[in-house]
């Protein structure tokens, strides 16, 4: 194991890693495989679902039906005054031009509907899609050029219906990875610059990140071709954990690093030292991270099960490229990397267990357990806010800022019923029940009428327009009853679908999916603990120091999504995303630091071992934190509220685990327990009979003798 960890600061493998490294980046380079990453993408709500979904199934019964699988491109001209003689004619233009246009895949556009009020008209025509953003994206461009130009002398023209919904999302997260890369890179790089005080050194930790991201993008497209479900989301968080994550596991290193060239000449031998002492604790990091996301595999939402493998690959790769990368990088460049502040044998500070976190850790020794009841109590008032969580986002809502297919909607149901812009599809496949079917449903309160579409081979296609806005919580709540009268009427073998049925089987998955991983992500997490840590009240107690802090980020975003934000809700999936990062990069922390503390327990005590564990990880910890939470915190610059919430949301629990569950309450509770807190390991019994006899600290004003590690 030794010899695998250290084969990056070898004076002859070194080379041997760099150009591995290069070599892959021609390979992936050559192949463009990070743009085709980018083209795979998904972004529609139906290509999230699982095969199981009853608005899955409908949607393959009405591709058979019609032959194609279609979203309905809408275009709103509405005039307060009513629709004049000239606005009839513009809008006629408009029809014939866009159907010269001989849009591809796009049917004809239909004559106009007028209003009853006669203020507002819809356009329409259906466009089939292959799964491909282009087949969406493109027809909505070209329609929106051609319309817009009617929009003058107080006539207001909007494209919306399902089609332009998707289109605004498309071109929300098409634009999403450039953004992000450049604003995360240029706050990582601001904010190593200000760690290391070196107008150089930031470049090789930038530079192992970013073969890590340029390898995770490439693998990401083959994955993406076996089958796992890539969307912006998936692929924003992705590069966030690779760029926190790496970003992290940097920090740790060369901080190891550092204090090693402090007492070894050679600076091989120092990186083979650095290496032995913070890589098992990196890879234990990880090794956790990895799993607890791979657990979201398990969720129905294939979006977010893809998520799972995604967001492992990018944790692997990221720590691969700092445990090998980043070591050839560094032995290759020398102490000289770290101008001006360059480290040397016998610099003042090689016992680095002592300053202001040593103070600190002093400060919570002498009264540990008022310390630990009072934060966990503060920790409890901010979960509080747990109880103004509300799930009530949805896609009509999810978009910061103006979107033409939202404004477009609210222009609609000024004049029809909400549920226009998108009807519920219904099949069934027994033709003759049809009338009784649609008579059934039009009875379900909230809906506004019952059509027949079509009918063929499979059944007969009905559309059910809804009082409400199909991208609304009133709507998915019609989806249960509206089912219901229809099978009664029909038979179990009806399908609804449709838009609306879409997101309201989603939010269903997404709940269904919190309550089975959260629980699976508890059990891998506290089995990696116990093999790291070697006991079982440490990991008991750092797991529920975890779970509290989730708890307290997660109310005290509630409260602010509400009062400063103003969002209207949350989507159903943060509870689960913001579990599985909190969850796993805490224990990241604590990671770090008990390792750290068990180390030192073993040479001088659990009392000493953890102020020495505190003082030495305090800086980089604390670096590391406000790193990892500057990355997530960028999600906030996209336009999409829940992307934004999930920043928002890790950013602050990585804050609130890095300065006061792992500064504070971990080592408050440590220094109460003593000893136990290693139960039921030997080192639970230092001092006794058999147990470990630990040594007399060093004193600080001494200089410590070269040891090989720290």
């Amino acid at each position: 194991m030794k010899k695998l960890l250290t084969v990056a600061a070898s004076p002859r493998t070194k080379w041997v890693v760099l150009a591995v490294w290069l070599l892959a980046m021609v390979a992936f380079g050559a192949a463009n495989l990070p743009k085709k990453f980018d083209e795979i993408q998904k972004n529609d709500s139906a290509s999230f679902l699982p095969a199981s979904a009853e608005s899955t199934k409908a949607l393959a019964a009405t591709r058979e039906l019609t032959g194609r699988e279609s979203v309905t491109i809408l275009t709103v001209y509405r005039r307060g005054a009513g629709l004049t003689a000239a606005d009839r004619t513009a809008i006629a233009g408009d029809r014939a031009q866009l159907n010269a246009l001989n849009l591809p895949r796009t049917t004809a556009f239909a004559a106009p509907v007028i209003s009853s009020d006669g203020t507002t008209a819809l356009l329409s025509a259906d466009i089939a899609t292959n799964g491909k953003p282009e087949t969406i994206s493109d027809p909505v461009d070209a329609v929106r050029e051609v319309v817009g130009a009617s929009a003058r002398g107080g006539l207001q023209v909007k494209v919306t219906g399902s089609a332009g919904y998707s289109a605004d999302a498309i071109k929300v997260f098409g634009n999403i990875n450039g953004t992000l890369l450049l604003v995360a890179g240029a706050l990582v790089l601001f904010l190593l610059i200000l760690i290391y005080r070196s107008p150089i050194f930031w470049l090789i930790p930038i530079l192992a990140v970013g073969f890590a991201e340029f390898t995770s993008r490439s693998i990401g497209y083959l994955l993406g071709e076996l089958g796992v479900t890539v969307n912006g989301q998936s692929s924003s968080i992705m590069s966030i954990l690779v760029l926190g994550a790496g970003t992290d596991y940097a920090l740790l290193l060369v901080a190891r690093y550092r204090e090693e060239l402090r007492r070894e000449p050679d600076r091989h031998i120092a990186m083979q030292r650095a290496l032995t002492a913070a890589g098992p604790a990196i890879i234990a990091s990880g090794i956790t991270v990895t799993l607890a996301v791979l657990t979201l595999m398990l969720a129905e939402v294939n979006g977010t099960a893809g998520l799972g493998p995604l967001g492992a690959l990018g944790v692997v790769v990221a720590m691969l490229s700092m445990l090998t990368l980043l070591p050839a990088l560094l032995v290759i460049v020398g102490r000289r990397a770290f101008w001006p502040l360059i480290p040397h044998v016998g610099d003042a500070g090689t016992d680095v267990a002592h300053g202001a976190w040593r103070r600190w850790g002093e400060w919570i020794a002498r009264r540990p357990r008022p310390i630990w009841i009072v934060t966990s109590l503060a920790l409890l008032v901010m979960a509080a806010g747990l109880l103004n969580f509300s799930t009530g986002l949805t896609q009509n809502k999810a978009f910061r800022g103006e979107v033409e297919s939202v404004q477009g909607q609210q222009l609609l149901e000024q004049s029809f019923p909400s549920g226009a812009n998108a009807p519920t599809e219904i099949v069934v496949p027994d033709t003759g029940k049809a009338g009784a079917v649609a008579a059934a449903v039009d009875a379900v309160p909230g809906v506004a009428s019952v059509t027949q579409s079509t009918s063929g081979a499979p059944g007969t296609l009905l559309l059910a327009t809804l009082d409400y806005d199909p991208y609304d919580t009133r709507a998915y709540d019609l989806v249960p009853p509206i089912r219901s009268a229809a099978k009664q009427a029909g038979g179990q073998s009806v399908l609804v679908g449709g838009p609306t049925a879409v997101e309201a089987d989603l939010a269903r998955s997404s709940k269904r999916d919190t309550r089975l991983i959260i629980p699976i992500v508890l059990a891998v997490v506290f089995l990696v603990l116990m093999i790291l840590l070697r006991a079982l009240a440490a990991p008991l107690i750092l797991m529920a120091t975890v779970v509290l802090s989730f708890a307290a980020a997660l109310g005290f975003s509630a409260l602010a999504f509400d009062v400063i934000f103003g969002f209207p809700g949350s989507d159903t999936s943060l509870p689960l995303f913001g579990f599985v990062f909190l969850v796993a990069l805490g224990v990241d922390y604590n990671i770090f630091l008990m390792a750290r503390v068990r180390e030192e327990a073993q040479r001088f005590g659990t009392e000493h071992g953890m102020m020495r564990g505190l003082a030495v990880t305090g800086g980089v910890i604390t670096s590391a934190g406000i790193v990892l939470a500057g990355t997530f915190a960028v999600l906030g610059v996209l336009p999409l509220v829940p992307l934004t919430e999930i920043g928002f949301l890790v950013a602050f629990g990585v804050l609130l685990d890095t300065f006061v569950v792992r500064s504070t309450l971990v080592p408050a509770l440590v220094f109460d327990l003593g000893k136990r807190v290693w139960w039921p390991s030997r080192l639970a019994h230092e001092g006794e009979p058999g147990g470990l006899a630990p040594q007399p600290e060093p004193d600080p004003d001494a200089e410590e003798p070269v040891t090989a590690s720290a």
